[in-house]
């Protein structure tokens, strides 16, 4: 079972990544509405990915990246940005960030992102 934290305040914003996520039977998806409730949850359950939106309530999703390296470097973290590649990729090195997410991630990018989680966690074979 692939235990999998969302995080952001905008319903409408990650719902279709959500919606899709719900539909696999072994993953269990947990919701966090700013950052500090999401790395109170991931330092008191298991955790394997946290998606964080771009803005959180109380931080940028790459603010919560860089905390949740600090709190567990064991936990993967995908962020929704609407950086080029080149920009995210510099904004985010060195904060242990697995993916990154469009604006309004949909089903594509739920199932490309669970695809790539199972084969970092061993939970597929390789190519």
């Amino acid at each position: 079972m692939l235990k999998l934290l969302l995080v952001g305040h905008d319903d409408k914003a990650l719902s279709e990544l959500e919606s899709t996520l719900k539909e696999y039977d072994d993953v269990e998806l947990r919701r966090a509405e700013s950052g500090e409730a999401a790395l109170q949850m991931a330092s008191n359950n298991v955790v394997d990915l946290v998606i964080t939106d771009e803005r959180l309530n109380d931080m940028t999703g790459l603010e919560f990246a860089g905390k949740l390296l600090l709190l567990n470097p064991m936990i993967n973290c995908a962020c929704v940005s609407p950086l080029s590649p080149g920009k995210f990729h510099e904004a985010s090195e060195g904060l242990g960030v697995m993916a990154q997410l469009p604006s309004h991630p949909g089903k594509k990018d739920a199932e490309e992102l669970l695809r790539n989680l199972k084969h970092v966690k061993g939970l597929v074979g390789g190519a």
